[in-house]
């Protein structure tokens, strides 16, 4: 059954007549005139469209930090013993004990070894006897000369037997001398076959053990016992540069001048000293001085060997104008801070850096002023020419109890003057 109205089938009589070519070309231009009016309509419209401005960055400036500062000269160094003592006996024999423990702390004059005293003990009864005998003989002389004294008064004696008799006397005086010499001598022996430690410290491990036979002799000949190191106080030596030298001659740093160290695993400098030694003279090969600090060390923490870091005062305290180190930026050889002016203009300037001190600090040594606008946050965002959005800010110096020193390997560096 045949649904179509006679118009319907009039258009499809219609279409079925029009060839497909034909048919196929005006769609063709159909969508022609469809894109070219779409890609008209596009381009009118962006043109008319205002363009988009981006935001400008935001950073935070803030005036450098002004702060009285104490600048250091930084030196890398080691601590040794103020007194050191290689222990030898003085006199030969056979150790019969030993009166300390291995690494203890010793006082002057306490007993350490002790060498068998018997043939000392010996040797100075002998002498003592011979000290009897030179007595027995001076007496015996005295006596003789005192009867030919009164012998001579009546021509009984002649004069030449008075001499000798008086020479006889001297004699006698002179053999009871080197009796009592060999006395103390021999007590000397006894004395010294106990060892006593010649200076306060820390003692060694013993190098002898009891039953052995130890040798006395003339330097190190002589058998090693033990070595005891003085710990309070400490030297603290270090090598400085000949500038370093002439700079601290210049500014009048002498003999008592003050240093602070610090340990490797500390981040203060917790033990003070005084500047005690300076050498003669550079070393020809390194150019280097060689200098020593006096430190004490009432709890014994600090051990010969050790070593640290010291600073030593240089300049004294002066005015100092301080931006974070992050704000630093590096230009080949250059350091910049980036500026930003009052119409939000970014400037970049050269500056000459000193030491970082508490807080992550860097001190500006030229090129900054105090009224300029430093960026201290979104450095990364503010370059040189450009505009920037300013939000102020404010450095601030850390608090004192808990401000740490920043450990770096320059060889200057800088602290609050309080």
């Amino acid at each position: 059954m045949n649904d179509m109205t006679p118009i319907d089938q009039h258009q499809h009589l219609h279409a079925s007549a029009v060839p497909p070519q034909r048919r196929y070309g005006r769609m063709a231009m159909f969508v022609a005139i469809l894109a070219v009016l779409g890609l008209t309509w596009f381009l009118l419209r962006s043109t008319s469209a205002p363009a988009v401005v981006p935001p400008l960055p935001v950073v935070t400036v803030a005036a450098p930090l002004q702060r009285e500062i104490t600048q250091w000269d930084e030196f890398i160094g080691r601590f040794e013993a103020s007194r050191s003592v290689e222990l030898r006996p003085r006199v030969s024999g056979q150790i019969t004990a030993v009166h300390f423990t291995d690494g203890q702390m010793v006082r002057q004059g306490q007993p350490l070894f002790t060498i068998d005293t018997r043939p000392f003990q010996a040797a100075l009864a002998e002498a003592q006897a011979g000290v009897a005998t030179a007595r027995s003989d001076l007496a015996l002389a005295n006596s003789e000369l005192q009867r030919a004294l009164r012998l001579v008064q009546e021509d009984a004696v002649a004069k030449s037997e008075v001499d000798a008799l008086r020479a006889r006397v001297n004699s006698a005086n002179a053999s009871l001398a080197a009796a009592q010499a060999r006395v103390r001598s021999r007590a000397l022996d006894v004395e010294f076959a106990t060892v006593r430690a010649p200076i306060s410290g820390r003692i060694s491990d013993r190098r002898v053990d009891p039953g052995n036979l130890v040798a006395a002799s003339e330097g190190p000949a002589a058998t090693l016992l033990t070595t005891i190191v003085a710990t309070d106080p400490l030297y603290f030596t270090f090598d400085g540069s000949e500038a370093m030298f002439l700079k601290a001659q210049r500014e009048g740093l002498a003999r008592g001048a003050k240093v602070e160290i610090k340990l490797q695993d500390e981040a203060d400098y917790t033990h003070s000293g005084t500047l005690d030694f300076t050498d003669n003279g550079l070393d020809a090969d390194s150019g280097t001085i060689r200098a020593r600090a006096i430190v004490h060390n009432d709890g014994s923490v600090l051990t010969p060997g050790m070593f640290g870091n010291m600073r030593l005062a240089a300049g004294g305290k002066a005015k100092a104008l301080l931006v974070p180190d992050t704000a630093v930026q590096t230009d080949q050889t250059r350091r910049l801070l980036m500026i930003v002016d009052s119409k939000g203009t970014v400037a970049a300037r050269e500056v000459e850096l000193g030491p970082v001190i508490e807080g992550g600090l860097r001190v500006v040594r030229t090129g900054l002023k105090p009224s300029d606008r430093v960026v201290i946050e979104g450095v990364q965002m503010a370059m040189p020419g450009g505009k920037v959005t300013a939000r102020e800010g404010r450095i601030n110096p850390p608090a004192p109890s808990v401000a740490k020193p920043i450990a770096k390997s320059a060889a200057t560096s800088a602290s609050f003057s309080g």
